[in-house]
């Protein structure tokens, strides 16, 4: 038996799974180089944990991944592991969103208390040295890989339909406000600005709940049947349009339901009997030929009562 990943997007899944594992690597360098310069900084505290969540998305994908392209269909398991990437989404939208409540929690009441962080000085070659100096550097330096890694995550993403991918793209992308609300907060500290310090982190947070919860919104909706949704939003996505307009446009008094199972789409058509022309799922397909994979199943329910 098969597994569940369609044969044409095997070399692109191998890549993709080669870029995660470097994804990961340099996310461990990140997450050490900030964890060595954190003081009481909770801007530097808010960021290192949200680059240590940063390895939540890469590490399911690689599971999901493995379990498509190694898991066999078998009688417990008839369809495959086909959602077990879905499943790996709303984990990692789960994770994103409740730790980014804790840490909008935590900048909250450090604002309310008006706690003062303070950054110390440390001795290099003889000579006194501003902390803050080497937080900077380190914020700068957890801006660059994931900028570059998530500029090739992208089309990866889309040439496989993967929200997990997509979304863990979408944040490397976006670590720029994370680095940038990261250094207006150090600074603000060195000029004496204790807010700045919370601010910061509470900006950071908002950030990581607004991508955990855009994720869990499309992770939900394909765990309880819904509508396929595009790959950066929960709304219905464009392929789904386009093939619910195909089939009511064929089967104009057909009821058409269209779900989600990991990548793949299963279309139901009620109401009508099949063709007697014999097809395969993909020839339903009105769109780029290149994405008919994604449609793996049509099925047919006649209306009831007597033929």
């Amino acid at each position: 038996m098969t597994s569940s990943l369609p044969d044409e997007l095997r070399p692109a899944m191998h890549a993709a799974i080669r870029l995660e594992y470097w994804n990961l690597f340099w996310t461990a360098t990140i997450i050490a180089v900030m964890g060595l310069v954190l003081g009481q900084s909770q801007t530097m505290k808010t960021a290192w944990v949200e680059d240590t969540l940063g390895v939540v998305p890469p590490i399911m994908f690689l599971i999901a991944a493995h379990l498509e392209l190694n898991g066999k269909r078998s009688r417990k398991f008839p369809f495959g592991f086909e959602r077990v990437n879905g499943l790996g989404f709303f984990v990692a939208a789960v994770a994103l969103t409740a730790v980014g409540l804790l840490l909008l929690y935590n900048a909250a009441i450090a604002l309310a208390t008006q706690e003062h962080a303070s950054v110390g000085s440390i001795v290099l070659l003889g000579y006194d040295f501003w902390l803050g100096w080497l937080m900077i550097a380190a914020q700068i330096y957890s801006l660059v890989p994931p900028m570059l890694i998530g500029r090739k995550e992208l089309p990866l993403a889309e040439r496989l339909n993967d929200k997990l991918l997509h979304t863990d793209a979408l944040m490397n992308k976006a670590n720029w406000l994370t680095g940038a609300a990261g250094l207006a907060g150090i600074i603000g500290l060195g000029l004496g600005w204790w807010w700045a310090d919370s601010l910061a982190a509470a900006i950071i947070s908002l950030d990581v709940i607004s991508d955990g919860v855009k994720a869990l919104r499309s992770s939900t909706a394909e765990l309880i049947d819904g509508a396929p949704r595009a790959l950066s939003s929960p709304n219905l996505s464009d392929d789904a349009l386009e093939l619910q307009r195909s089939l009511q446009a064929e089967f104009p008094e057909a009821n058409i339901r269209l779900r989600e199972t990991g990548r793949l789409i299963r279309a139901e058509i009620h109401g009508v009997h099949p063709p007697e022309e014999k097809r395969h799922p993909r020839q339903y397909w009105s769109r780029q030929e290149d994405r008919s994979w994604r449609l793996a199943q049509v099925g047919f329910v006649p209306p009831a009562g007597k033929n």
